[in-house]
């Protein structure tokens, strides 16, 4: 901006006094700090809302999808599911953090912003209408001592010139008095200029006096107002955004407090317990594997390996029933493999499960059944007295429609406590055929201990040596019964038919498998097999798609039919 020449004095005064300029600028930054800080929060509430979506998804992602009685009543399945449950709250803790910050935060600093700008707008506003107002007075300043200067000189030119004049006889009176009248009026002139210049100064002052002293000051204090309540604002809001920050971390901290109280809850040896719960059957381990004799080739004199091979030939026939043609399915310790249901059902007393498995189903049923008679008992003594209270007063209501309730419970209770007696008799019988016998013999035991509650591995089995005298052992409805030589002779002719109707001697094998493809058994009846796994055939399939097969561990179970390449044994 350009000043008159001769108020350049009054210039330099204006700028180094109130420094406008400078305060415009500043006040300009501060509004824009403020700006800057409302976006910046902006964007990390989008930082916030996606780390808690992102983590949401996560916890979704590992949450069990498996329902009803899977691996969560394990404690460390239980802490996995605590922790992941604790995630999601502190994923829920960032969201509200992001919606705080976005309300009490980026609004906020979006409306002082906005408001901040209009006051200082107003303000500037009326600070250069001063300014103009100042600028405009030494503008006509200027101009009138120009005017005056002008006429200063004018009246001075003209007053020596009529100086001159006067002095000279020679030139003529008109001459004299023209020269006067001249300057007279110069002088008026100039006189008139001083007067407008004056006046125009002390204006001019007034001005100046007003913006300085008057008008900037008050100016300059509401901007000073303006910048110091931005300030104030920022400290707030950022006291504010600390504040929100405070109540995450703390909620933050509770939920790693509750992930490591549900770590310490984590109990090895309960969880194994649970494992053998649910994975003891209660059979007993498998017999030692006969000696199949396959006949003499001759006899020879003093030839001690004949006489041996003679005399457990009782024991061959008996314990390999070979001679029962084709082998009936089998209902006693290998009855879980009996009937292999396509649809995957279950029966109704749950024989086809371990007996151990099935107790565990039953005295489920039976508890499910007791919680139905006790709501159902509940349910008709309420009716009983409301049918009580209406035969007192027949005005409370219709007595038949009570009595129609009454009956219908009641053949629901007559109901339950049949079903609760079927189930009750189930697991009797179960009781009575999940007995697990201990083998013991004159010298060895075949097994050292077998314990209903631990789970079956043959590799945890002590096999010892069997005594000479014992040639047969057999398992009927539960109980071991173990048979001598001379005692297998004496009742052979006796026994051999019922033999054939045993159910308890394994399924003798009629042909080998070689597995296709590896195959997770799902059921109870289903057998697990690996690829190029070899099996024994037990069982051909029945036309269910299915084929019972027993693995080399002894494992028996179904497999499906395509997933293996048979060979059956030929018969002689």
């Amino acid at each position: 901006m350009k000043w008159p020449v001769g108020v350049s004095r009054y210039c330099l005064r204006f700028q180094n006094f109130d420094r406008y300029d400078s305060i415009h600028s500043h006040t300009s930054q501060g509004i824009e700090l403020l700006e800057r800080y409302g976006q910046f929060v902006k964007e990390r509430c989008s930082i916030e809302s996606d780390y808690a979506n992102k983590l949401r998804r996560l916890v979704k992602s590992y949450q069990p999808r498996k329902k009803g009685e899977d691996d969560s009543q394990f404690s460390s399945s239980q802490a996995f599911i605590s922790m992941l449950n604790e995630v999601a709250e502190m994923a829920y803790q960032h969201e509200v953090t992001s919606e705080k910050l976005m309300v009490n935060i980026v609004k906020e600093a979006h409306k002082l912003t906005k408001e901040l700008k209009d006051e200082r707008k107003k303000f500037l506003r009326e600070g250069q209408y001063h300014q103009g107002q100042l600028q405009n007075a030494f503008v006509m300043l200027g101009k009138d001592k120009k005017a005056y200067e002008k006429a200063f000189r004018e009246a001075e030119k003209s007053h020596e010139s009529y100086s001159k004049t006067e002095s000279d006889v020679n030139l003529p009176r008109a001459e004299v008095e023209k020269a006067k009248n001249l300057a007279k009026t110069k002088k008026q002139v100039c006189d008139k200029a001083r007067i407008n210049y004056a006046n125009q100064l002390q204006k001019t002052n007034e001005i100046q006096r007003i913006h300085f002293f008057e008008a900037m000051p008050q100016i300059f204090q509401s901007l000073q107002g303006v910048d110091e309540q931005r300030i104030d604002y920022l400290q707030n809001l950022l006291k504010r955004d600390a504040n929100i920050q405070k109540e995450i971390i703390c909620t933050v901290s509770q939920c790693l407090d509750a992930i490591v109280e549900a770590a310490n809850i984590i109990d090895s040896k309960k969880d194994f317990t649970l494992v053998t719960e649910r994975l003891k059957t209660g059979f007993p381990p498998p017999q030692d594997v006969p000696f199949e004799d396959f006949g003499n080739v001759g006899y020879i004199e003093n030839d001690t390996a004949a006489q041996v091979v003679q005399t457990e030939e009782v024991e061959t026939v008996k314990s390999t029933n070979i001679s029962s043609g084709i082998p009936k399915k089998l209902h006693g310790l290998f009855g879980m493999f009996v009937t292999k249901h396509a649809g995957g059902d279950v029966k109704d007393d749950y024989s086809g499960l371990p007996p151990a498995q099935r107790k565990k189903k039953l005295q489920q049923k039976i508890s499910e059944i007791h919680l139905n008679i006790q709501k159902e008992t509940v349910v008709r003594d309420g009716l009983l007295k409301v049918k009580e209270m209406f035969t007192i007063n027949s005005g409370l209501g219709n007595l038949e429609s009570v009595d129609g309730q009454l009956y219908e419970h009641e053949q629901k209770l007559d109901h339950l406590q049949r079903k609760l007696q079927k189930y009750q008799d189930y697991l009797a019988d179960a009781d009575i055929t999940s007995v697990t016998p201990i083998i013991q013999t004159n010298s060895n035991s075949l097994f050292d201990s077998v314990s209903e509650t631990s789970i079956i591995n043959p590799k945890d089995f002590k096999v010892s040596t069997p005594d000479p005298a014992v040639t047969s052992c057999s398992i009927i409805d539960g109980d071991m019964t173990v048979q001598t030589h001379e005692e297998m002779h004496t009742n052979f002719d006796s026994d051999f038919d019922s033999l054939e109707d045993s159910s308890d001697v394994p399924l003798p094998v009629i042909g080998t498998a070689t597995a296709l493809y590896s195959f997770d058994g799902q059921g109870e009846e289903e057998a697990e097999i690996e690829k190029y796994e070899k099996l024994f055939i037990i069982e051909v399939d029945q036309g269910d798609g299915w084929t019972r097969v027993r693995k080399v561990t002894s494992e028996e179970g179904f497999v499906p039919t395509s997933y293996i390449e048979i060979t059956i044994h030929q018969s002689d």
